[in-house]
């Protein structure tokens, strides 16, 4: 197909909520909005600066506000489970996620097969006599009025199988603390039970994929889908989009088969030249590879590289300009100081406008700071930079 990668880049970065704050809304609303559109917003352990989930929503949403993701728990409207990692998902397609769960309840999971099924009894009923369930209720090894409690390692495994197979579920979270409650209690009337079959899920694979990104790799549709007949599945429904004219194949993606929506091309809209600073594990650059050969830009997060073979940063930052990455910002929030400081940054080459770029930048970095709950930001070290 005819198309440069100015617009396949608009394209991607429209679909994402990244070329206008309009997209979603704002607020509670635009928040569910967000969530529904991208398919998923994955959850973040690391707290060097806000939390991925936090993020990649306020980077969307004006508006956004950490206790929107509670309230949309409880609304029933989203619920935590497992993407292509741990994620929020919207509420309509939960059972998209019961072919995970129910392959764990037959065992198939190699992790989560040989776990105490007295233990997973005990749990459920505490949690069914008693109301929602903390993991420091098990960390405690106390006595419940049901009988005895058990240690750390066993009690969280069973805890675990439960969540997994989906007879408990999170029904909020303080910071990284979960409560679990059952599922039966979570879960809003007339949601859809039934499981869906394999040429089902991988059109709702496709169809998430379709909607949140324009321009897709057959990779990046299967992201960790590992067998032959999910890939089958796929490569049909891929195959019949494209003799349908929904989608094209893409020839200026140099060694990389490439698909676009067709109907959103024609409807590319102009990106503003505003810096944003995103996620690691934003929805728009966790597929690495896609984002190398789309965008040019190589990324990796570091915290997972031994200090000395690190180039960037500990919890490098991608930032975005316009329609292009353009660097990276390694940052820290000193919360309890109330100091969000910038411990590097480094420029691709050839940044357009930067006599622009800079004060956009150093505008989007205070925002951040102020998100993250920080009063003051620290550039010193970036003075110090050769």
């Amino acid at each position: 197909m005819q198309a440069t990668i100015a617009q396949l880049r608009r394209l991607v970065l429209g679909r994402q909520g990244l070329a206008s704050k309009k997209l979603f809304g704002t607020g509670l609303t635009g928040t569910r909005n967000a969530i529904e559109h991208l398919g998923y917003v994955q959850i973040d352990t690391l707290a060097v600066v806000a939390r991925a989930h936090h993020h990649v929503l306020w980077n969307r949403v004006p508006g956004y506000e950490t206790a929107h993701l509670n309230a949309l728990t409880r609304k029933r409207q989203i619920f935590e489970y497992w993407f292509h990692a741990a994620s929020y998902l919207p509420m309509r397609d939960y059972r998209f996620a019961l072919p995970r769960m129910n392959a764990i309840r037959r065992g198939e999971h190699r992790y989560l097969a040989d776990t105490d099924t007295r233990l997973m009894d005990e749990i459920m009923a505490r949690v069914r006599a008693e109301g929602p369930l903390r993991i420091r209720d098990i960390e405690t090894g106390t006595k419940s009025q049901n009988g005895s409690w058990w240690n750390w390692g066993p009690g969280r495994r069973a805890l675990d199988k439960l969540f997994m197979q989906g007879d408990l579920m999170i029904s909020e979270r303080n910071g990284m603390e979960k409560v679990y409650d059952l599922a039966e209690r979570c879960l809003p009337e007339g949601v859809d039970l039934s499981e869906p079959t394999l040429n089902e899920y991988a059109q709702f694979l496709f169809d998430t994929t379709r909607r949140a990104h324009g321009v897709f790799t057959l990779k990046q549709l299967l992201h960790l889908k590992t067998g032959k007949p999910i890939r089958e599945a796929m490569r049909q429904i891929v195959d019949a989009h494209v003799a349908a004219g929904v989608i094209e194949p893409l020839d200026c993606l140099d060694g990389v088969t490439a698909y676009v929506d067709v109907e959103a091309l024609e409807s590319v809209s102009r990106v503003p030249r505003r810096a944003q600073i995103l996620s690691p594990f934003d929805n728009a650059v966790i597929h690495r590879d896609r984002l190398s050969a789309l965008f040019d830009f190589e990324y990796r997060l570091e915290c997972y590289v031994p200090a000395p073979k690190r180039v960037f940063g500990y919890f490098c930052l991608p930032i975005l300009y316009g329609g292009d990455f353009v660097g990276r910002a390694d940052c820290k929030a000193h919360r309890a100081e109330g100091r969000f400081e910038v411990l590097s940054l480094h420029f691709e080459a050839g940044v357009k406008d930067i006599e622009k770029f800079l004060p956009a930048l150093r505008d989007e970095l205070q925002s951040f700071a102020a998100f993250n709950g920080c009063e003051r930001l620290d550039l010193s070290r970036i003075a110090e930079q050769p």
